[in-house]
C-alpha cells in the first residue's frame, strides 16, 4: 500500500518489522523490558476508528523507508485529510492490507477466536 505525505510517496509494509516497530511505538513495559503487544493492543483500536493508532500504524509501516517519515509528519497527514470519507476511507485501506498480510494472518485468526 502506498500514501503521500508531505508530497513523498511512503510505501507501507506489514510484515515481521512492522510488528516489530508497532511495538516499539506502541507495546507494553514493564520494570524496563519490553513485552511486545502492541499489534494486540492496536488491532482493536484499529477497527474502532482510533486516530492515534492509525497513525502509530502507518509509521511502523514505513519502517522501510528511506528518509522515513516522521510520527509528527504521519499526524499532520492525518489531521490535513479532507473530509471524513477520506479519513474512513484510510481506516479501512489500512485494515484491508493489514488483514492481507500472510504474517499476520495467524495473530488476526486468534484475536478473532
Amino acid at each position: 500500500m502506498k500514501i503521500t505525505i508531505n508530497g513523498k510517496e511512503q510505501e507501507l509494509n506489514f510484515g515481521v518489522r512492522f510488528v516489530r516497530e508497532l511495538d516499539k511505538v506502541a507495546g507494553m513495559e514493564a520494570g524496563g523490558m519490553s513485552l511486545g503487544m502492541g499489534l494486540t493492543k492496536s488491532l482493536p483500536a484499529l477497527n474502532a476508528y482510533d486516530p492515534a493508532v492509525l497513525s502509530d500504524v502507518i509509521y511502523s509501516a514505513t519502517f522501510r523507508n528511506s528518509p522515513r517519515v516522521s510520527r509528527n509528519d504521519v499526524d499532520d497527514y492525518l489531521d490535513g485529510l479532507s473530509s471524513v470519507k477520506e479519513f474512513e476511507k484510510l481506516f479501512d485501506d489500512v485494515s484491508k492490507e493489514v488483514k492481507k498480510a500472510n504474517v499476520l494472518k495467524v495473530a488476526l485468526k486468534n484475536m478473532q477466536a
